[in-house]
């Protein structure tokens, strides 16, 4: 096997059946799954038992950036990567699943003699608060085993997951996690249509292939253009409903007929209210279906219940969702401005550096709406390069600590390895593999993000804006989405200084402040690197505390 790049091994079918092949077993067999998805940079599997998951052997596998434990249990493989591997790993577990049925699926009661399956064991701890021992052994001996039943078994992953869930199952983040999910799948074609819409506009300046402007622009527009239709599908699936009846109640929003109607004293414009309104329509079109299938007798639903769901939905879209939404969306647009009209060094300063943060408490997900928003009203997010900038702290926090361990050979290779994808905006690896870990280097990457925030902000607040086309994607990697109130060469260089920026004063805060002595003492002492075979392992800091599990895409 050929070594693999930290940005995975999309190169190759081969490469990329041989990654999915190798995660299928180390996450419990296709018996273990109940969905598969991905987002931009992460495979997110539903687990059925826990326990069954091999979390070191996973985080060794070359193509594996780190894993991520929240609603799912989700595999980082860096983008590009994901796209290619999950749909493998898709066929991979449905020929599984046909060459092993579930014997439980068939006959739950094991045949009189039939050989039982090896079971997993359980230690019997001696030491346990119960006091009890079943006396083999003294103090230090081995801890006898003890098998588990499937039932027992069963339980075991359930507490297990049930535990690990609960911390993060506040309502808030739950319906956080939803928003997410009703966006994230939106992510590739908002990139897409960016970069056309980028190209398009450099081409215009240029005045190059002027009989080409006019399709480019409709490839860019189109999808903005129904984005409302497609959050409307998604937020009814999402909530339970019908996807299909979510998307057409949205869609009465971008219809053109609303301009003759008339709402609160004004006359209604296609496309008013945007997401939020076709988001706010979905859930309302999903609890009226819901409604009627518990009330409509089931020899009228199928002409009854989408029709009053549709009907009713729609008469609150226009006669009040569309309005208000449209307030809202206003208002937020409004305010991002102003802020960085007015404080804008400040306000890049105080997101730059909380970015980070926020994503660890999984809170980013709630801007998502409004990049989207800022995007549908102005062509482009003004928040996403400041919120860019905690990835370049990052990154020069990751080069202060491999100045600083010249002797700890596993940071030192999981740096060397985590670099070039910290660079393209991905920064699992270097969160979960260097500074979260470590702690102090967490917080002087912050102090990085924060002064190239207050570098990009400044600059809004003289005037110069610096957006993004699309939400996704940071680091290097943003540049061909950028695109501001200046010609595009302005707004490359600000958003280049600052990440430099970033980079510098994440590098300084760390080489200086980023270790007490005691840190230094303990972590900078001779570690042996993982020896590469064909393809190198990649490692862990052995020396450094587990990373926290709980993050979101960076």
């Amino acid at each position: 096997m050929t070594s693999a790049s930290p940005q995975g091994n999309s190169g190759s079918p081969d490469k990329n059946r041989a990654t999915a092949a190798a995660l299928l077993p180390l996450v419990g067999g296709a018996a273990n799954i109940t969905s598969v998805a991905h987002c931009m940079t992460r495979l997110r599997l539903g687990i059925k038992d826990r326990s069954l998951v091999q979390d070191d052997a996973l985080k060794a596998l070359p193509a594996v950036m780190g894993v991520v434990e929240d609603d799912t249990y989700q595999i980082v493989l860096g983008p590009g990567t994901v796209a290619r591997v999950t749909p493998v790993f898709e066929e991979l577990v449905e020929e599984e699943r046909a060459a092993t049925p579930d014997p439980q699926a068939t006959d739950p009661t094991p045949t009189a003699g039939a050989a039982a399956p090896t079971a997993p064991y359980a230690t019997t701890d001696s030491s346990s608060s119960s006091g009890s021992s079943d006396g083999a052994g003294a103090p230090g001996d081995p801890t006898p085993l003890t098998p588990l039943t499937a039932d027992e078994l069963a339980a075991q992953g359930a507490a297990i997951k049930a535990r690990r869930k609960a911390a993060n199952a506040t309502p808030f983040k739950l319906f956080l996690r939803r928003i997410a999910n009703i966006f994230v799948p939106l992510i590739p074609a908002l990139i897409g249509c960016g970069i056309i819409a980028g190209i398009n506009g450099l081409l215009t300046n240029l005045g190059w292939l002027p009989a080409l402007v006019p399709a480019l622009t409709a490839i860019a527009s189109g999808f903005m253009a129904l984005i409302a239709v497609f959050v409307g599908f998604n937020t009814a699936k999402e909530f339970g409903g019908t996807p299909i009846l979510g998307g057409a109640v949205a869609a009465i929003i971008v219809f053109p007929g609303v301009a003759n109607i008339t709402a609160f004293g004004q006359k209604l414009s296609p496309g008013q209210g945007g997401v939020l309104g076709a988001l706010g329509a979905a859930v309302l079109a999903v609890y009226i279906e819901k409604w009627c299938r518990k009330w409509v007798p089931e020899s009228l639903d199928v002409l009854v219940t989408p029709t009053l769901t549709v009907l009713l939905t729609g008469l609150v879209t226009i006669f009040g969702l569309m309005y208000a939404a449209g307030e809202v969306s206003t208002a937020i647009g409004t305010a991002a401005n102003w802020l960085l009209a007015h404080g804008g060094a400040l306000a890049g300063f105080v997101l730059g550096g909380l970015f980070l943060p926020l994503v660890m408490l999984g809170l980013h997900q709630a801007l998502i709406p409004i990049h989207t928003t800022l995007i549908e009203q102005q062509s482009y997010t003004v928040l996403l390069p400041i919120l860019a900038m905690a990835g370049a702290g990052q990154v020069g926090a990751a080069v202060a600590v491999y100045l600083r361990l010249p002797r700890n050979g596993s940071i030192r290779t999981t740096i060397k390895s985590a670099l070039p994808a910290g660079f393209l905006g991905v920064g699992e690896p270097l969160i979960y593999g260097v500074s979260l870990p470590l702690g102090r280097p967490f917080i002087t990457a912050c102090v990085g993000g924060a002064f190239g925030g207050a570098f990009v902000g400044l600059f809004n607040q003289l005037g110069t804006a610096v957006g993004s086309t699309a939400i996704g994607p940071s680091g290097w990697a943003l540049f061909p989405l950028l695109k501001g109130n200046h010609d595009l060469g302005t707004t490359a260089v600000i958003y280049a200084v600052g990440l430099l920026a970033g980079y510098l004063v994440g590098f300084l805060a760390t080489y200086f402040f980023g270790f007490s002595k005691q840190m230094l003492t303990d972590l900078n002492t001779d570690t042996e690197a993982p020896a590469p075979a064909t393809a190198p392992a990649k490692p862990t800091p052995a020396t450094a505390p587990a990373p926290a599990k709980k993050t979101a895409n960076v």
